[in-house]
């Protein structure tokens, strides 16, 4: 089993895009979790330039992991969302 977390910048994560995202992940996989009442605020550089943005934390936990669809699925929304790059990552879990 697999827990995938998309990192989406608000305020995408705040309107139509993250009910869309929820919406398409609870229909593919059965369910979802987004964490939207505690925005996390992610730092980074860009060069010698810092960028900051706040961002919602959407998963789910899938039981086999389609690399490609979740690629086309991480591009369709950077397009949408007009990002340079979106994090999505999967770490393997154990149900207990």
């Amino acid at each position: 089993m697999w827990l995938v977390q998309i990192l989406l910048p608000l305020p995408a994560g705040s309107g139509d895009a993250m009910r869309d995202v929820k919406e398409e992940l609870s229909a593919r996989f059965g369910g979802v979790t987004a964490y939207s009442r505690a925005p996390a605020e992610g730092v980074w550089r860009d060069g010698n330039t810092k960028e900051k943005d706040n961002i919602v934390i959407v998963e789910a936990m899938v039981d086999d992991l389609d690399r490609a669809w979740w690629r086309d699925f991480r591009a369709r929304l950077e397009r949408r969302l007009d990002q340079k790059e979106l994090v999505v990552r999967a770490q393997a879990m154990e149900k207990l």
